[in-house]
């Protein structure tokens, strides 16, 4: 993504921190949520390569269309899992940005190209309501909960993951 270094390299630290969390959360010992997370992991560290500074690295020109296919087998996955319950339609419109964002690099790479700024807008209106209604959903969450939970059971750490997701898609949009 454009945009100074330093930013986003704290973006790469943010990503591949949630993406490392939530493999983590993948032993949990419910089932959905193992899915859940190993959705979110990918979603993590793909962001988190897509979020290093062009000044550090340019990737090459098949990058692009390759992160593209990746979102976009996870936003057809996110799709089908959606027939179990529509929290899955949330990691379709992640993926979704995602391939948005990665073709949009594709077309443009290294000139800073704003991608279509309707799609653009709806998706930066998308999230940033997304985050603030997560943060707000997880205020309530920070009480002690019960012992004998794991890490990967903590239902505050995974909003919080959902959460920190949900920030570092509207700067990766911000510096589209």
């Amino acid at each position: 993504m454009h945009g100074p270094a330093s930013p986003g390299w704290l973006l790469v630290a943010l990503c591949a921190a949630t993406g490392a969390y939530c493999l983590l959360r993948m032993r949990s010992h419910v089932e959905e949520q193992r899915r859940t997370a190993g959705g979110e992991a990918v979603m993590g560290f793909g962001m988190a390569a897509m979020a290093v500074p062009a000044a550090a690295y340019t990737p090459p020109s098949w990058a692009w269309p390759g992160y593209a296919a990746v979102f976009g087998a996870a936003a057809l996955h996110a799709l089908w899992s959606a027939r179990a319950g529509t929290h899955h339609l949330h990691h379709l419109v992640g993926a979704s940005a995602m391939v948005y964002m990665s073709l949009t690099m594709a077309v443009s790479p290294g000139h800073g190209g704003s991608g279509i700024p309707l799609v653009t807008g709806a998706l930066l209106a998308y999230f940033t309501g997304y985050v603030l209604l997560s943060g707000v959903r997880l205020v309530p969450a920070v009480a002690p909960v019960g012992a004998g939970l794991g890490w990967g059971d903590r239902p505050e750490l995974a909003r919080a993951c959902r959460l920190s997701m949900g920030i570092a898609m509207v700067a990766m949009l911000l510096t589209l």
